[in-house]
């Protein structure tokens, strides 16, 4: 009865509204904006803009004033910090900070150490953390959910417990007890003890086990921490990037597979030809992450960088011999100089969000983080 109510209701036909609009623009202007201006459509249309741009207004405020305050204060003379009519204009206006942190903190140096440490992380563990996912997602095994468990664990787990084992695994790195071995620990061999002792009987290669030490390699100071962390999927968020790009494998068509298959592809061809090249922009997404996470780390980067012998852009964080002074307003002009080396140290991540802010959004839509 409805259905028949609505079918005998007169339809505005397209000549009808086109009339409607023509007599609209005939009558006079002075008409029309009332008609316009007047109506509660109106009124409910300004409100809501002026009430989101006072809002967006807003948020930016809270957001981006703590950048102006120390953009403004980078550029400030000492003595613009005991000016109490100092805010965030500067009086005498000065670049002394970035030239000392360029020059006596080895920024230069820094910044192409951390860059290619940055960049070598980001793609091994990118690679790494997609075939984790993949695996996971594509293929039903026995304990695939308690791998995956694990892998969302690995997220919970706060950093900071497993500091002191990390050290210690990596300052005295042995692979199953093998400089242990070398040098006298032995090792059991089919009910037999073989020794350092026995090995250095034997003729090939003389006197070659007396140059291991039974603490093992010291990889501290290296990149090759970060490097064994990345391979084994291990390595700082690696678990945040198994699970977004699992989402997206997922979400993968199981035919694209089992066509390949027909055509007799095996399942690494099929992963490297197929899967891969349509997982790009995820894969880009990683890496972003990735790429910013390595290169502000200040946790691992001070855990297995214990000295200055390789300068990296977390550790230059300090105050220039030629900014030392001693007056007045001493602690606030170092905070000053402190947060102009983290200034120096975040632009270039800003520089590379302007270029990849689209690959960024599209693939987070893509991994299932943001709600429909």
């Amino acid at each position: 009865m409805n259905a028949q109510n609505l079918d005998n209701k007169p339809k505005v036909r397209k000549e009808t509204k086109n009339k409607i609009r023509v007599e609209f623009e005939r009558t006079p202007l002075k008409e029309r904006l009332k008609a316009k201006l007047l109506s509660m459509y109106f009124v409910k249309k300004v409100v809501w803009f002026l009430f989101r741009l006072i809002l967006l207004i807003g948020i930016s405020y809270v957001v981006l004033f703590p950048f102006f305050t120390k953009i403004a204060g980078s550029v400030m003379a000492p003595e613009d910090f005991v000016d109490v009519t100092v805010r965030l204009i500067p009086k005498n206006f000065s670049l002394d900070m970035y030239k000392a942190i360029w020059t006596e903190l080895n920024y230069l140096e820094a910044f192409i150490n951390t860059f290619l440490l940055s960049l070598s992380t980001a793609l091994v563990q990118t690679f790494i953390c997609c075939m984790i996912a993949y695996g996971l997602a594509k293929f039903k095994f026995r304990g695939n959910k308690f791998v995956f468990l694990a892998v969302v664990f690995s997220l919970v787990i706060p950093h900071q417990t497993l500091q002191l084992s990390l050290f210690v695994n990596f300052k005295y790195f042995d692979i199953l007890g093998i400089f242990q071995f070398l040098n006298g620990g032995g090792i059991n061999f089919f009910g037999k003890t073989i020794t350092n002792e026995f090995l250095s009987k034997i003729d090939i290669f003389p006197n070659a086990w007396e140059t291991f030490t039974a603490s093992g390699i010291n990889l501290t100071n290296t990149y090759w921490p970060l490097i064994v962390l990345s391979i084994t999927g291990l390595a700082f968020k690696n678990g945040l990037y198994i699970f977004m790009l699992r989402q997206f494998f997922r979400g993968v068509p199981d035919e694209l597979e089992e066509s390949a298959y027909i055509d007799g592809s095996g399942i690494m061809r099929t992963f490297l030809t197929i899967i891969l090249p349509i997982s790009i922009p995820m894969m880009i997404t990683v890496f972003l992450f990735a790429f910013s996470w390595q290169w502000t780390d200040d946790f691992y980067t001070n855990v297995f960088f214990t000295t200055n012998k390789v300068k990296l852009l977390p550790k230059i964080v300090g105050v220039p011999s030629s900014l030392s002074n001693d007056y007045a307003g001493q602690n606030i002009y170092y905070a000053a100089i402190r947060n102009t080396c983290g200034l120096m140290i975040i632009a270039p991540l800003i520089v590379m969000y302007l270029f990849c802010q689209r690959y960024l959004v599209q693939g987070i839509e893509r991994s299932g983080l943001t709600a429909d």
